[in-house]
């Protein structure tokens, strides 16, 4: 290319964008203008690269894009003899994606945030003007492809990074201050807003779940104080006796609310609705003063103080577990200690048999366990969609 001629502003933009397509940062990435380039040894015609977005927005004559490329220094690119095709240079070869070639362009890129989000990728160019030798300008955005209001910008070298990171100038755009980092002090800081986060996350977890059990704690304890006064317990000769009895017993002199009792228990405990000491002296009362069951003598105790206590925690743990086995299809009224209602208590169904069926499991059992969601296409960060449409996925391109 032809050195020391002057280039007007546009014929700067169009060198820039059409050195970008085929720059080291963009052309690894951008499957469209790779395919082009494979069909004619690495020329790509002017008609096709003007089906490029950014490109045609600069300019629709192919001779502009051939005098701009003809001023430009950098000796990136060719053209061909009848100026209708372009390549870049044999001479300068893509390098070779390895980790060290990543590494290096991690050394020479520069994070800045603070523009506005209505910032155009130009009104950053030309900030850039006269700041270094830049391969190119990522505007970073949102899932919703709107600007973030940062950018990533390559430079050529390492020491052109650093130099730019040192001006004196670039401490603000229109009135915004910038924050300015080197790409590996960006990535450390967003390490420690990440950890940092997690950290908040969970200790906000933890005083959630610690209120969470004293307000589980208050209820219970609350739930605790409403049912003073009316826990009954019994003892006795109760070997053929069951809840039924009981639920006979007391009908009409104080409605239960659960009974903890296992048949052929010698012992249990009556949880009443109301008063158990009214309901006790009620039923005594309805039977002459001497409450039995079948003819045997039963032992009747109120319970009170840190006796009731416990064991009212006793029943209200029972009572939460009863509640949990039939939510999750268990035995349900049928079996187990200490149901209230008049049906299914315990001993109902002994001497019945319960049939339990055989799961048959087949292959397609283990198939529906994988959760493994086909992953999504990623758009690849700086890619080149400023390609013809369908072709490749659409961003920004700098310079």
């Amino acid at each position: 290319m032809a050195a020391n001629q002057e280039m007007s502003p546009n014929e700067i933009k169009v060198a820039r964008q059409v050195e970008y397509y085929f720059g080291d940062h963009n052309l690894p990435r951008d499957k469209f203008l790779k395919e082009q380039m494979q069909l004619d040894d690495g020329w790509v015609t002017l008609e096709t690269m003007l089906k490029f977005n950014r490109l045609k927005s600069l300019t629709t004559d192919p001779n502009v894009i051939v005098e701009a490329l003809h001023k430009s220094k950098t000796g990136l690119m060719e053209i061909s003899e009848d100026k209708t095709k372009v390549r870049r240079s044999p001479s300068k070869p893509l390098p070779e994606l390895n980790d060290e070639y990543k590494d290096f362009l991690k050394h020479k890129t520069v994070y800045i945030k603070g523009f506005p989000l209505e910032t155009s990728l130009d009104d950053i160019q030309e900030w850039l003007n006269g700041k270094g030798t830049i391969d190119s300008v990522h505007m970073r955005r949102n899932l919703q492809k709107k600007f973030k209001g940062s950018v990533f910008i390559c430079f050529d070298t390492e020491e052109s990074a650093k130099q730019f990171i040192q001006r004196s100038d670039i401490k603000s755009f229109k009135e915004n201050e910038m924050l300015i980092l080197s790409r590996e002090d960006y990535h450390a800081k967003k390490a420690e807003e990440k950890k940092n986060f997690k950290a908040e996350a969970k200790a906000k977890a933890k005083l959630d779940q610690d209120e969470q059990q004293k307000i589980a704690e208050h209820q219970g304890m609350k739930a605790l104080d409403e049912q003073k006064g009316c826990l009954l317990k019994f003892s006795g000769e109760l070997e053929r006796v069951s809840r039924e009895d009981f639920h006979d017993l007391f009908a009409g002199h104080g409605n239960i609310k659960w009974i903890d009792f296992t048949r052929g228990a010698k012992e249990g405990s009556i949880l009443f609705k109301v008063n158990a000491k009214e309901a006790l002296e009620k039923a005594k009362s309805a039977n002459g003063g001497d409450l039995q069951i079948h003819g045997h003598k039963v032992e009747w105790e109120v319970v009170e103080g840190d006796a009731e206590m416990e064991m009212l925690k006793n029943i209200i743990e029972a009572q939460q577990e009863s509640f949990k086995s039939k939510g999750k299809g268990g035995r349900g009224r049928s079996g187990g200690r200490g149901r209230g209602g008049r049906r299914g208590r315990g001993g109902r169904d002994q001497g019945r048999s319960h049939f339990q069926g055989k799961k048959t499991k087949f292959d397609s059992d283990e198939e529906g366990n994988d959760e493994n969601p086909s992953p999504k296409k990623r758009v690849l960060e700086g890619a080149n969609v400023d390609a013809p449409a369908a072709k490749v996925a659409k961003t920004e391109n700098g310079s």
